[in-house]
Order: structure tokens, then sequence, then C-alpha cells
């Protein structure tokens, strides 16, 4: 049975350069006649300078040096030689009559492979040049498969980080859908019950004021008792008031039932197939649920959100996976805010407001969906703006960040959506974070 060997070696003479140096024109013809007729292309040198110009030209495959020359020595030109980056790994093989051990040692330091003492036999230097090329070769072999290994393990390794991610975030998002729409269920059900009870109470309340109206018209000067309890309850003041009370009770019903759908819309349970949807409403239902970050409080002024909403179809997307790519960036955009009046008393925030744009807008021959989230904060630098969607990457202190965020919503719009998410920023100008999403 025949078995492939596992890292192949060319002939080493096809395609071999190999450079001579040596001040004696004798030693380099001779050289020279036996290199060429073993296949090899041989160019020539006779000092060390001319030899460290011509590889700067042209990088041979192995240099055969002479040890004694003007100038420049055989040992000198190796050792520039190898502190040349280009130049270090090229096998120098050292030709000299000297064939003591204290210059061998020297030479090998220096960083040559082999000592070759003249007269040399024909055989033995091609034998020695064959084997070190060999060994270069295969040296150069096992460093590509070495290169094409690690990159194949990288590649693997980031798919893998992504797919964990990716997988992580799909049962965050699942959980979390199912305890959101959970609570708003148990919630609806009272807020129903109250806000239809209300609208009885309005329609029994304004029953009774015809009635005691009635009673004021045919009995205007009831016993003393009665108008003693009517000075005391304040009845005027309880007819007019308690209307107030009953539509501030309705409102308030409202809210809740308002948070109860941004709730429902924002945890929506789509992870599994695409469905159509309204960007608009994940949007203010994002914006709703982030509401208590942005109302003003002792250190500063409520955050404005500004929107420019264009007139947009419903998309076919994962409605749940963009509010949360929405809720990071607005959230992300919140942070900023907040740091960026870290230092700043609240007359100077009042004088410069924190403000958050959003615009939408359809573009690309109704084909795509603009979405830009706009802060006025801190900017960021070129550096950090080249990093904000690697996986784990944070500025954010320690407990305060995972770095997950944006690597997921840039998963989230890229690969699942086939979209894009970009960044512009200047610093001490704010941020933009620019979302391009299919229509369909």
């Amino acid at each position: 049975m025949n078995y492939e060997p596992y890292i192949k070696i060319s002939n080493v003479s096809e395609h071999n350069l190999i450079l001579v140096v040596d001040d004696t024109i004798t030693n380099l013809e001779i050289v020279f006649e036996i290199l060429t007729n073993a296949g090899f292309e041989v160019i020539t040198e006779v000092n060390g300078e001319k030899a460290l110009k011509q590889v700067e030209s042209r990088l041979p495959d192995l240099i055969l040096l002479d040890v004694m020359m003007p100038k420049i020595d055989g040992f000198e030109t190796c050792k520039k030689l190898k502190e040349n980056y280009e130049t270090c790994d090229i096998p120098v093989i050292f030709m000299t009559g000297n064939s003591d051990t204290e210059s061998k040692i020297k030479g090998l330091n220096i960083g040559a492979v082999d000592y070759i003492t003249k007269p040399f036999h024909e055989q033995e230097l091609l034998a020695r040049i064959k084997t070190h090329l060999q060994l270069r070769n295969l040296t150069k072999t096992l460093e590509k498969r070495v290169a094409e290994r690690t990159a194949a393990l990288s590649k693997a390794l980031k798919n893998l980080q992504e797919s964990q991610l990716q997988l992580v975030q799909t049962e965050k998002m699942s959980a979390l859908g199912q305890l959101v729409a959970g609570v708003a269920h148990e919630i609806n059900n009272p807020v129903g019950f109250i806000h239809g009870n209300l609208g009885h109470a309005s329609v029994y309340f304004q029953g009774m004021i015809k009635l005691i109206d009635l009673y004021q018209q045919y009995y205007p000067h009831p016993v003393a008792e009665i108008q003693e309890e009517i000075a005391a309850m304040d009845l005027q003041y309880i007819l007019s008031d308690l209307p107030n009370l009953i539509y501030s009770m309705k409102e308030g019903v409202q809210r809740i039932r308002n948070i109860s759908t941004s709730l429902r819309n924002f945890s929506r349970a789509d992870s599994d197939r695409k469905v159509f949807c309204d960007i608009h409403d994940g949007i203010d239902s994002t914006i709703m649920i982030l509401k208590h970050r942005l109302k003003a409080s002792e250190f500063r002024p409520n955050i404005e959100v500004i929107k420019y909403y264009d007139n947009l179809p419903e998309i076919e997307c994962f409605s749940g996976q963009l509010n949360q790519v929405f809720m990071n960036l607005l959230a992300n955009a919140i942070d900023t805010l907040e740091e960026f009046n870290l230092g700043r008393s609240y007359n100077e925030i009042e004088a410069c407001p924190n403000k958050i744009w959003i615009q939408t807008s359809l573009i690309e021959n109704n084909n795509h969906v603009l979405i830009r989230i706009k802060d006025n904060g801190m900017g960021m630098s070129s550096d950090i703006q080249q990093k904000i969607f690697d996986n784990l990457f944070t500025t954010k202190p320690v407990g305060q960040g995972t770095g997950l965020g944006l690597s997921i919503a840039r998963q989230i719009v890229v690969d699942k959506h086939g979209g894009t998410l970009e960044v512009n920023s200047v610093p001490g100008e704010g941020s933009e974070f620019i979302i391009t999403i299919p229509t369909s």
C-alpha cells in the first residue's frame, strides 16, 4: 500500500537562487560552474557590501559566504543579514580555509547553518546545499501549514463564539418575552376591570348629580341637620371636583394600558419566524419602557426625545429582536448623556439640554428602511468606533457593561435581517447609529 507523504518537498534545484560571495574570482568561477551544472540559478558578488545590496533587490534561497574578505568580512556580513527581518531566515553556509573550531563556533553562533572548508569536494558542496534548501523548504511549508491551520481555527472559534452569543441571545429574548407577556397579561385583567368600572362610575355619578339638583330645586330649604352635613362635606366642591378625579383615574389607567401594550410589543415571541410589523411601534414601545430614565431628576432636566417619522410600510422582520436593538442603542445613548453630564451643573445642562433624535425614512427605491438614532453626548474617538461592535468590548467600568449589547445588535441587524449597522461620531459632538433593514 502506498502512502502520500504528509509534506512534499520539491526538487531543490528547480527555481532556487543561490548567492555566492567570495573575493577570489577563481573560487567564484569554480562554484558558479558546479552550481549551474547542478541546475541552480547563481549570482555572485566579490565582497560583503555588494552582497548586502544585492539581497535588497532580490532575495536568494541560500547564501555561500566566504569568511575572509576585505572591508566587511563574512562574520559581519552574516550578522547584518540576520539582523534584517527580510533576510534573517535565509540559510548561510560559510566557506573558509580556516578549519579551527573557534571560527566554526563563532560562525554558527552568528546564525550560519553550516561550514564548508576549502578546498571542498563538489559532491559534498552539493549535498550540503541541497540538505539546507530542503530544510528551508520544509520550514516554509510547515509555517504555511501552521498559518493556514491557525487561520482556520481562529475562524472556527469566531463562528463558535458568534453561535454561542446568538444562542444566548435567543434564549434570553425567549425567556424575557414569556416573562413580560405574562406580566402584561396579568396587568391587563385588573386594568381592564378598573377601566370598565370607571365608565359605569361616571354614568352613576352624573345620575346622582341630576338627582341632587332636583332635590335642591324642589326642596331649597332642607332641615338644619342636612344643611350642616352639606356645609361639612363641602358638597359644591365635591360636585365640581369628582369629574376631575374620575378623569385622572381614566388617564392613569390608560397609561398603564399603554405600558402593557408596549411591553407586549417589545417582547413579541417571534424568534422562530419573521412577521410584518410597524417599526415605529417598536421604537415607541422601547421609549415607553425607558421613560423612567428620560425623566428629569434633581441633577438634570429631562432628556428630550425628538422623533422624525417617515411614512413607512410594515416590514417583515423579527420584531422582538429589532426591539432589542432599539433598546441597546437608546440605553447606550442615555448612558452616554449621563456620563457627559458628570461635572456639569443643572443650569449648565439646562443651557445645553440632553437630546436624542430618532429619524426614519424609506430609501433605495423603497426597498430599505433607514433608522438614525443620534445623541448630543460626548462622542467617541475613531479608535473606539473601530472596536465598538467587537464582542466583549466595552468602555464602561467593570460591572456596568458586558460588551455584548452592540455585538448582539449588529448580529441581529446584519445576520438576521441582511441589513447594516454603522456608527458616526465626533468627540464632543455626539454619536449617531445608522440602521438599514430590507423591507422584505
